[in-house]
């Protein structure tokens, strides 16, 4: 199983039909909003990202591994269903842990803005 391959192809989709079988059961997770641990809460996060957002995109920059450890930039995008739509923008990276057996144990996202930043985007457009 080529970890970097299944991963580049996911977010090439993402949020659809993501390989949920490379993460540990009891993954942890962190992003600037969200913290948690387990498999099936994670694919609820995915989920709502699927039910409340439009025209998602997830733009990978770069992705490299070091050990077990797996590094991804990128830059996440979407409408929000608000009456005038507007376009959200979110660069950031992940950083990736594999457990012994190589499923990811840990996925950590980094937001290269604050959460007012994009707060601000809901009400002002993108320039």
């Amino acid at each position: 199983m080529d970890i970097i391959q299944i991963l580049k192809d996911d977010y090439q989709r993402f949020p659809e039909n993501q390989t949920y079988s490379i993460y540990a059961e009891d993954v942890f997770f962190k992003d600037p909003l969200n913290k948690f641990n387990g498999l099936e809460r994670y694919k609820l996060m995915i989920g709502f990202i699927k039910t409340w957002f439009m025209n998602v995109k997830m733009d990978l920059h770069d992705i490299r591994q070091s050990g077990d450890t797996i590094q991804l930039e990128w830059t996440l995008s979407w409408n929000t269903p608000l009456p005038w739509k507007p376009r959200i923008a979110i660069p950031g990276w992940s950083e990736l842990r594999l457990n012994t057996d190589g499923m990811i144990a840990s996925h950590i996202d980094y937001w290269k803005c604050s959460r007012f930043n994009v707060l601000k985007q809901h009400l002002l457009p993108l320039k």
